[in-house]
């Protein structure tokens, strides 16, 4: 079996759409099964190798270098094509040498081989995120302004990112870098990107909403930069496990829907939730899991550090008619550790983590091993191998008086890879600690 790589395949060289899809989708030559079995795998290497960082803790491996835990079959993903709910379309200079095309890049700047290559052939984005990709390129190519490459050459369109959901409703957000440009200025592009989609050839993507983003920098919060409505609806609203959640421009949400649900009943059946047992849902986002667990909790608490999407969480706790979730919004090493310190009363708490590449904040992690009411932890990692390892170490390890890991040490029961991604080499991994 040959899956080839960006640069050849078999010894043969690729285009420069197979080196596109080698960048985003890596996997997308093999079958679904050979995927899931790859999947499994790797991450089975992964927890060996978080088992031998653990203070070569010999109850955690064997001799042959075994887990002392299982890694239970991965969850496959009930979607494998189109399964991507959020597409961001970058903006560089095309194989024609076109600046004002609208796709997904390869090369870098520091090599001076960037190349915007269109992603029709991508498995894993939805047509619909396609058509407005490809309308928006159409929009900007009839525009008088400039496309913003870099930052200091000046220029003005940037990225555009388009979300869905499973009814078939679309988002599009368009971000802008104001430069020089008077806000009146500004308003007669915004005219005129309003006038595409409703009226002219824009149309046919049949937009719900369209934000629009002015940003002098790679990434800005609302908070920083506000999404400006330029018409339509101001939310699009999706439904996990028959609960309904509602979803603003810049809030985190699972990126395969169908997916998502596997990995929540996944969660739900790990965390042993009871009618006396209160869950802490750090990193919560819209508060999905919290909220599709709630029914068999005392007591749901969200700590989420986007503002908007707290919004969103209390609202969908509200439109789902729940009333023992609580929402908090800020960082998590600040927020924790002061609500746990509140908290001795609550002898039933399991702690659900569910953060970002970056993996957990020092303080994070101090605060849940030093309280002892924190009998399971259940960490959903989108990249174990990474920051996450050090997560690991720190909640499994010794204790740690210099570091203050003072808490009891956890213990790994059991782990669930859970495949979110079809077609590229990430997975989620679901990872029981008890003590």
């Amino acid at each position: 079996m040959c899956q080839g790589s960006a640069e050849s395949t078999c010894g043969e060289a690729v285009s420069l759409e197979e080196r596109l899809a080698f960048t985003v989708t890596p996997l997308w030559r093999l079958s679904y099964e050979e995927q899931l079995q790859w999947k499994q795998e790797q991450q089975h290497k992964i927890l060996i190798q978080m088992s031998n960082h653990l203070e070569q803790d010999s109850s955690l491996t064997s001799s042959k270098g075994e887990l002392a835990f299982p890694v239970l079959p991965i969850v496959p993903s009930p979607v494998r094509n189109g399964y991507r709910n959020k597409s961001t379309f970058s903006i560089n200079k095309g194989v024609d040498g076109n600046p004002k095309t609208v796709g997904f890049y390869i090369g870098t700047g520091k090599g001076r081989n960037i190349v915007c290559i269109h992603g029709d052939h991508l498995l894993n984005i939805p047509s619909k995120h396609k058509l407005v990709g490809r309308s928006y390129e159409d929009f900007i190519r009839t525009s008088p302004l400039k496309p913003c490459l870099l930052f200091h050459d000046g220029g003005h369109w940037r990225e555009i990112t388009v979300r869905t959901n499973s009814a078939g409703n679309t988002m599009a957000i368009v971000y802008f870098h104001p430069q020089n440009l008077s806000p009146n200025e500004i308003d007669v592009h915004k005219e005129s990107l309003v006038e595409y989609f409703q009226k002219g050839p824009g149309t046919v993507c049949q937009l719900d909403s369209l934000y629009f983003q002015e940003s002098t920098m790679t990434r800005c919060s609302h908070k920083d930069s506000p999404y400006q409505l330029l018409y339509g609806e101001p939310h699009i609203y999706e439904e996990i496990l028959g609960l309904k959640f509602r979803i603003s421009a810049d809030s985190f949400f699972q990126v395969n829907r169908a997916a998502a649900e596997a990995l929540y009943m996944t969660v739900g059946d790990l965390s042993k939730a009871n009618e006396q047992g209160t869950l802490l849902d750090v990193c919560c986002g819209t508060g999905a899991i919290g909220i599709s667990l709630s029914s068999r909790l005392k007591k749901v608490i969200g700590i989420e550090l986007i503002e908007q999407a707290v919004e969103d969480a209390k609202y969908n706790a509200a439109l789902n008619g729940i009333q023992n979730c609580e929402f908090l919004s800020g960082k998590a090493e600040v927020v924790l550790p002061n609500m746990l310190a509140t908290m001795h009363s609550e002898k039933a708490l399991t702690a659900i983590v569910n953060p970002s590449r970056a993996g957990l904040h020092y303080r994070v992690i101090r605060a849940l091993r030093n309280n002892p009411n924190i009998q399971r932890l259940i960490y959903i990692s989108c990249k174990p191998e990474g920051e996450a390892m050090r997560n690991f170490k720190e909640l499994c390890g010794k204790t740690d008086l210099k570091r203050k890991l003072t808490g009891k040490a956890f213990t790994p029961r059991i782990a669930v890879p859970v495949d979110m991604f079809p077609h590229t080499p990430h997975c989620e991994l679901v990872l029981v600690l008890e003590r």
